[in-house]
């Protein structure tokens, strides 16, 4: 097995522990990798906070010069990155519309120079006689990155690459089930980098509790749960660190009776079952009109039997989710569905393999109040309601603590956006779901976020204002 290492200060760092990473299609190790002290962690903090001024003082030309040759350097190891990343998560190298490990890899370039490209200018906001005042984005310091097991490269670049663009210095620590792709992408673009500016830990959760209150930590980016949101929320209270919090959703669609089915029902599916389901926003809950209900479930019923679910060898739609915790949630979930009358049009019970594998899952006839349809499963099932008032499913995708995305589905496009600017959701989709792209800011409202991302407004999510006021008279 190839041995990996932290980076830290410009450095290759080992450590006395470590922990194994599985292969979710076969549960055998495929690495072992260093399990960080609270003592690597103050390394790594130290190292980012003494870099960070240097960093901070070339100009953003510079800074996007460097940022522009790590994507070139990341582009150059892509094949590799891809297949490190397909045996780590478990995601097909192509998969479903081309939706596998290679779309995140090519996810990974698209973002990293389109936020190359952005940029931070003074805003005048007054200039006369008497004063001339200044508006300044300045950057926050040193950043810590703590990211998820469902799109480990991808979401890393989002957390990492406008942190270096606005001056900032970084400590990260991706998911103990996918360190892999993160430190093989680390370090090979350490050498584009001045020591210290990006900084690599492994470790569990202990590490990322250390991350949370770390006094030399000026802000968190934290993609994954609530409840982990808000323990990271309270442990940043001790210096009152800057937060970017992307957490859970169980985002809601809505199919009007004029939707057209035939165009619907495959981007409906795409975008629920995208990443095995395995995707903060995914559609997860499928509210549709009485009218079309029946031949809408036939339709994604159809579409969910033509899919295969295997492992990335045999080239599959799809590969297993990525965890035995996460696998054994789907489980739970459906069985519960089960408990409550629902009828389940395929899928249903793991696949009799090794490996987390659950096939593609549609259910309908579900009662609202199924843990199914209020939990967020984050996995390849969808449970599809009946509605007969639009009012009442309006009401019921709204119920949820939670507000990360929603959509409505109609062939009147006034009618639908009406209804979508009701939806409590951050994102709101017309005809789509699930898709973001790197110039559109994307955040959650109510307990899926704090913060957005992506674009100029998640780019001065890094910085701090100062104001300047420059007297004449």
């Amino acid at each position: 097995m190839t041995d990996y290492h932290m980076l830290i200060n410009g450095q290759a760092v080992s450590a006395d522990e470590s922990f194994d990473v599985l292969n979710p299609a076969t549960e055998e190790v495929i690495a072992s990798v260093p399990k960080a002290t609270s003592g690597h962690l103050d390394d790594a903090v130290a190292a980012a906070k003494a870099a960070q001024p240097a960093w901070a003082a070339l100009s953003m030309d510079d800074r996007r010069a460097i940022i522009l040759k790590i994507a070139d350097r990341i582009e150059e190891n892509l094949p590799e990155l891809g297949a490190l990343l397909s045996s780590e998560q478990g995601k097909p190298m192509e998969g479903f519309a081309g939706l596998g490990a290679m779309f995140e890899m090519g996810g990974c370039l698209a973002w990293i120079r389109y936020t190359a490209s952005l940029d931070l200018p003074v805003d005048v906001i007054q200039d006369n006689d008497e004063a001339r005042i200044e508006v300044h984005r300045k950057p926050v310091g040193v950043v810590g990155s703590i990211t998820p097991w469902n799109y480990p490269l991808l979401i890393t670049c989002w957390h990492i690459i406008p942190g270096l663009l606005a001056g900032c210095t970084v400590v990260a620590k991706p998911s103990e089930y996918t360190p892999l792709t993160v430190l093989k992408a680390m370090h090979l673009i350490n050498d584009l980098l001045p020591p210290g500016v990006l900084n690599v830990v492994t470790g569990s959760g202990d590490i990322g509790a250390g991350i949370s209150s770390h006094s030399g930590i000026d802000k968190i980016v934290f993609t994954g749960s609530t409840a982990t949101g808000k323990r990271i929320m309270e442990s940043a209270a001790g210096n009152l660190k800057r937060l970017t919090l992307e957490l859970g959703g169980n985002d809601a669609a809505i199919v009007l009776p004029d939707t057209n089915i035939e165009e619907a029902a495959g981007k409906i599916f795409a975008t629920a079952m995208i990443n095995n389901g395995q995707t903060c926003a995914a559609l997860k809950r499928l509210y549709v009109h009485e009218d079309i209900y029946d031949e809408m479930c036939a339709a994604l019923a159809g579409i969910a039997a033509s899919v295969s679910t295997g492992p990335a060898s045999e080239s599959p739609d799809f590969g297993p989710i990525q965890n035995k915790m996460q696998f054994d949630k789907v489980c739970a979930l459906a069985e519960a569905a089960k408990a409550d009358g629902a009828t389940f049009m395929t899928g249903g019970s793991p696949l009799d393999r090794p490996g987390y594998f659950f096939p593609v899952t549609i259910v309908k006839d579900i009662p609202e109040e199924s843990r199914l349809v209020q939990e967020e499963p984050f996995g390849p099932i969808l449970p599809i309601i009946k509605f007969s008032d639009v009012e009442d499913a309006l009401q019921r995708a709204n119920a949820v603590s939670v507000g990360l995305g929603g959509s409505v589905w109609s062939s009147d496009l006034e009618k639908a956006q009406a209804l979508a600017a009701r939806m409590e959701c951050g994102t709101a989709w017309v005809n789509n779901h699930a898709m973001i792209q790197p110039d559109a800011p994307f955040g959650g409202v109510k307990q899926s976020g704090v913060g957005v991302e992506f674009g100029r407004y998640g780019l001065v999510e890094y910085t701090n204002i100062q104001t300047m006021q420059i007297a004449k008279g």
